[in-house]
């Protein structure tokens, strides 16, 4: 599903240069659910970034899918992010003005699948999350736990090859935060290929595999 050799990623300012990842190589099989684990500042973020192609990276290469994503441009991997990868965010990034059912056709619409479609799989996602009933309400409506299960959703919605999640359980309480982590169990055991990164090593330690990132340094376990 995802296999990187050799990535390589630094921010330059005027005076700086900082290496956030260093030659980086992980492959993911399809269906593994992979946790890689470090604090803050250890370049976890600027992978998933990298991992999601949100950002560039400086040298190495990265096949995604089978498919080549190194040379890649911004409008081309803006197309493989809409079809291939799903996003869960910490923060849970809802758009506060857009009920729940909206939030979650968001990546459909994107994607510009006809609206009798959208609204049956946005019901789907919903559904599966528990929160179908729910899908008028506003964010602000609900609580942490169930607008990161609305981000869970939103992710779900397209049937991405890939999640990629972004410290998934870091803004909740651990009772919920152990209800989400329970519910991308579950999609896992179904079958999605999940890439999470976490500081928490009791959440990584129920993934198929963790992985340590130091100083922008993957360590396996």
């Amino acid at each position: 599903m995802l296999e990187m050799r050799n990535v390589s990623k630094r921010y330059r300012t005027s005076t700086v240069e900082t290496r956030a990842l260093a030659e980086l190589n992980l492959s993911v099989e399809e269906g593994e659910f992979v946790a890689i684990v470090g604090p803050s500042g250890s370049g976890k973020t600027t992978f998933l970034n990298v991992a999601g192609l949100l950002e560039s990276f400086d040298g190495g290469s990265y096949d995604l899918d089978g498919e080549d994503v190194s040379q890649l441009n911004d409008k081309q991997r803006s197309q493989v992010r809409n079809q291939k990868i799903g996003f869960i965010f910490q923060n849970f990034n809802l758009i506060p003005d857009l009920n729940i059912f909206d939030n979650v056709d968001i990546p459909l619409r994107y994607q510009r699948v006809p609206s009798w479609k959208r609204s049956e799989l946005v019901e789907s996602a919903l559904d599966t999350v528990g929160l179908k009933g729910r899908m008028k309400h506003l964010p602000g409506q609900l609580s942490g736990g169930q607008q990161q299960r609305v981000a869970i959703a939103r992710a779900l919605v397209g049937s991405p090859r890939l999640l990629l999640a972004d410290e998934p359980t870091g803004n909740l309480d651990s009772n919920t935060a152990n209800g989400v982590f329970d519910l991308l169990l579950e999609l896992h055991n179904a079958g999605s290929t999940i890439l999470m990164v976490t500081h928490e090593e009791s959440m990584a330690s129920h993934a198929s595999r963790s992985v340590q990132i130091r100083d922008g340094i993957l360590r396996a376990n």
